[in-house]
């Protein structure tokens, strides 16, 4: 124990002396740096004058071509000059036909036959499948009245259900040309139809 309080007495008095011989070299030296003389550095500043003259003549624009001269007017022609006992064609005028039949109801003209489409109407793209940039189709099933236009749709199958509403407004849209029986239009049942959605690039 006082082995260890004698060696911490010893390192005390050693670094105590080493200190201030160093604050005696310091103070020895000082006066040297306060009276020795330093080089000194001199900067030169040097202003150009800005040339604010400007030069016009490369700011002129060059002047555009001459336009090509325009070809002559033709004279006017002489009708006075055309000889009246030339030969002449006579053609003569295409039949016109009077008695046209318009026949079934309403004026038009009903022939027998199957339905036949009219209007196809695109449907509108569901926003929230045009945003998260899905694709599909529909199938539907509907009805062809009597008159063309197409009632209960059903749909039987569709990729996504977003695109189930927009097919059925679609396919309310649609016209037909009826089914014809015996000169009357009858209705049309389970008439199928597929309803694609493709994003255009």
């Amino acid at each position: 124990m006082i082995g260890r309080y004698a060696f911490s007495i010893v390192v005390g008095m050693a670094v105590t002396l080493s200190l201030l011989f160093i604050m005696q070299l310091l103070i020895e030296h000082a006066e040297d740096a306060v009276t020795k003389e330093r080089t000194r550095y001199q900067l030169d500043f040097v202003r150009i004058k800005r040339n604010e003259t400007l030069n016009t003549e490369d700011l002129l624009p060059e002047k555009p071509e001459k336009p090509p001269e325009l070809p002559p007017e033709m004279p006017p022609q002489d009708l006075d000059s055309i000889d009246p006992n030339a030969p002449t064609i006579n053609i003569a005028p295409p039949p016109a036909v009077t008695n046209i039949d318009i026949g079934g109801p309403g004026g038009m003209n009903i022939a027998e036959g199957d339905y036949l489409p009219i209007v196809r109407v695109a449907p509108i793209y569901p926003a929230r499948a045009l945003s998260r940039g899905v694709e599909g189709y529909v199938d539907m099933s509907f009805t062809v009245t009597a008159a063309g236009t197409v009632k209960d749709p059903i749909v039987e199958y569709s990729t996504s259900s977003l695109f189930e509403r927009a097919a059925t407004r679609a396919v309310l849209k649609f016209k037909y040309k009826p089914r014809v029986v015996d000169g009357v239009p009858v209705e049309v049942v389970g008439v199928k139809t597929r309803i694609s959605f493709r994003i255009e690039e």
